[in-house]
């Protein structure tokens, strides 16, 4: 039976697309607070980075404690759209508010209530709406196919998406705010038109896809689920027994401290360490078009090998190595190098973007096989939970960074120690962390552990 379900095709490539999709919504909002939330609330209203940094990681220290809630919701959600669904659609909306108020700082306001009205908003967006939303959305890898290929193609599809959002972002938004008119009300435009966008997006992405039935993924006793009887701190128990959940959050953390890193620091980069505010827009895509052509060839690789952790760590291993003559061409100002040399390396570490939710699914049903236990939802909160904080750290060490180097907003040319540290932010530190990321990646031995369950209990 496991093997029917491993082989059957669940999706069509329409349904396939449209979930894929569903990540272009997440990033209108996701991509434009990580990119140039910091840049609109220090240049545009003159707020101090440090202390939006750190009102951004309190934020999250919130935001953490609502992922697990929001798992553990969306496991025990029974309705017509099924478990996930409803959320992803219901969610948005709040998502798409949040993002319009974010751009929209009143500038009669005094200094302390700015923050404060940013603080507010800013924790709705990432603690409420954008959790339930994100961690429903990620729950559908494993909610509407059994087939770990097509997990794979999902995950693919999802991050192609976000990818070209991303590089849309980085050649857009500035353009587009001067078309608005600049200045305050050009950021608060341009926020509400991605808004809007996010909105329609993600509703035809939920609206494209459906979950299997109840009866064919869940173990039942007496006519309940197993999930079902868990209390809330049975559900982090089960979480915390886990070793695959609690490594994926690890990595899942890391990354996106390292991904925010970049991209809070890559307008800085451009501007104040390439001394070309205009190159921003090729510098993203260099950086995301790569990923692109690794997450159209990973599901083949993986699929060739039979094995997504062997192929991750190898490609993130070289990934990082890729990292040393990138510095060099950096701290040389060759250009052309950095570029081609940025571009290679996007190829190595895209293969993670596409393999990440399937990784999960693979938890997941580590669980289910080892306790009986089917909890989706809750397992999928590690992606949320790993965004948030490691997203929220990322952010916030943009900020502070920046201030410890000696960062002037708004002066034309910054001193040789706030430059040295936008290149710290923008390529060593991430280096490092991608160290880190390779070694995690070489222990998540969780396909091997499945296929041993499966293997001692074939015949039970």
């Amino acid at each position: 039976m496991g093997e029917n379900a491993s082989q059957k095709k669940y999706l069509k490539f329409y349904q396939k697309l449209a979930y894929g999709s569903g990540d272009l919504a997440s990033n209108c909002s996701y991509g434009l607070v990580s990119s140039f939330l910091l840049l609109y609330l220090t240049s545009v209203m003159g707020m101090n980075s440090a202390v939006i940094g750190t009102l951004m990681l309190v934020s999250k220290c919130v935001d953490g404690v609502t992922d697990v809630f929001f798992g553990n919701i969306i496991d025990r959600t029974h309705s017509k759209m099924g478990k996930a669904r409803p959320w992803m659609l219901y969610a948005q909306i709040g998502v798409s508010g949040c993002l319009a108020l974010l751009f929209s700082v009143p500038a009669g306001m005094g200094r302390t209530a700015q923050y404060a009205y940013f603080f507010v908003f800013y924790t709705c967006l990432n603690a409420i709406f954008y959790t339930a939303n994100g961690i429903a959305y990620s729950s559908l890898t494993a909610l509407i196919t059994k087939n770990p290929n097509e997990r794979v193609q999902l995950g693919s599809f999802r991050f192609m998406f976000a990818v070209v959002t991303n590089i849309v972002l980085g050649f857009a938004v500035t353009s587009a705010v001067s078309a608005f008119g600049g200045g305050a009300n050009g950021w608060r435009m341009v926020a509400i038109v991605f808004a809007i966008i996010a909105l329609v997006v993600n509703t035809i992405s939920v609206l494209a896809v459906k979950e299997l039935p109840d009866e064919e993924v869940t173990v039942k006793e007496d006519g309940k689920s197993a999930e079902d009887k868990l209390s809330f701190l049975d559900t982090i128990k089960v979480l915390l027994k886990n070793k695959y959940y609690l490594m994926i959050v690890a990595i899942y953390i890391v990354y996106y401290i390292m991904s925010n890193l970049v991209t809070g620091s890559g307008v800085f980069f451009a501007t104040y360490y390439l001394g070309n505010e205009g190159i921003y827009g090729l510098l993203n895509m260099m950086k995301m078009f790569p990923v692109i052509f690794a997450l159209i060839i990973a599901p083949f690789i993986i699929k060739k090998v039979g094995n997504m952790q062997k192929v991750n760590t190898w490609a993130y291993g070289i990934s990082c190595v890729l990292g040393i003559p990138l510095i060099y061409a950096a701290v040389t100002k060759n250009i052309t190098l950095f570029l081609i040399i940025l571009f290679v390396k996007g190829v190595f570490a895209g293969f993670l973007s596409g393999s990440l939710n399937a990784f999960i699914a693979e938890a997941s049903a580590y669980t289910t096989r080892t306790t009986g236990i089917r909890m989706e939802g809750t397992m999928y909160s590690c992606s949320s939970l790993g965004v948030k904080i490691g997203g929220g750290i990322g952010t916030a060490a943009v900020g502070w960074l920046l201030a410890v180097g000696g960062f002037v907003n708004d002066a034309a040319v910054q001193t040789a120690g706030a430059t040295n540290m936008i290149l710290w932010i923008y390529l060593i530190i991430p280096v490092l962390i991608g160290v880190l990321i390779t070694y995690l990646l070489s222990r998540l031995d969780v396909e091997k552990a499945n296929q041993k369950w499966d293997e001692e209990h074939q015949n039970v």
